[in-house]
């Protein structure tokens, strides 16, 4: 059985028993929070405790290495929702230790798609189409210096307001312990980064 009919069928045990009542909440969050963090599994249930979140407390964006990439792009969009239509009032970048991110090569990357069946001749094509495939997939070499790289990308978004705080973690994605990087709530000396 896939993952997929597992899922079904977890679900209709779960509705038909009425298991969703204690996750009531409405679309705000309550404590006015946005939290971009990564991807990763180990954080799914690790990364909420950890902060002492529960269910409606925050928007919780995630993508591979808690990245912003392009100013303009769908994570950018969606922390700029929850500011303006979804009342939050501070956002949080968590990145984690040991992230999938760090060191990731589009060399590597694409021989792994061929690999997969996916043609060169696509790849070619693309590059020719002006899409830059080797920066798009690279990834970080130093977790916390990404996380003020996308600090900075958030902070300094046009239609961001100075009043959002905007700070950077790193947790530790076996114990949960966070390390601040950033503190949003200090105005930084016009640093590019933060």
């Amino acid at each position: 059985m896939g993952a997929l009919s597992t899922i079904l069928n977890h679900n209709n045990e779960f509705v038909e028993a009425g298991d969703y009542a204690h996750f009531f909440t409405n679309k705000y969050p309550e404590k006015q929070l946005a939290i971009l963090t990564c991807m990763d599994a180990r954080m799914m249930e690790l990364l909420p405790a950890a902060m002492g979140l529960k269910n409606g407390d925050a928007k919780l964006i995630k993508n591979a290495g808690a990245l912003v990439t392009h100013p303009w792009g769908s994570v950018m969009r969606s922390l700029l929702v929850a500011v303006f239509e979804l009342k939050v009032q501070e956002i949080m970048v968590v990145a984690h230790h040991d992230c999938g991110m760090r060191g990731l090569n589009a060399e590597s990357f694409l021989n792994k798609s061929q690999a997969q069946g996916i043609p060169a001749d696509r790849i070619d094509t693309l590059r020719n189409a002006g899409i830059d495939l080797d920066g798009w997939l690279t990834g970080f070499d130093n977790v916390e210096d990404s996380v003020r790289h996308t600090v900075g990308i958030i902070r300094r978004h046009p239609l961001m307001p100075a009043s959002v705080a905007v700070h950077g973690l790193v947790i530790h994605p076996t114990t949960g312990k966070l390390t601040v990087v950033v503190d949003g709530t200090v105005k930084a000396d016009n640093n590019d980064d933060a």
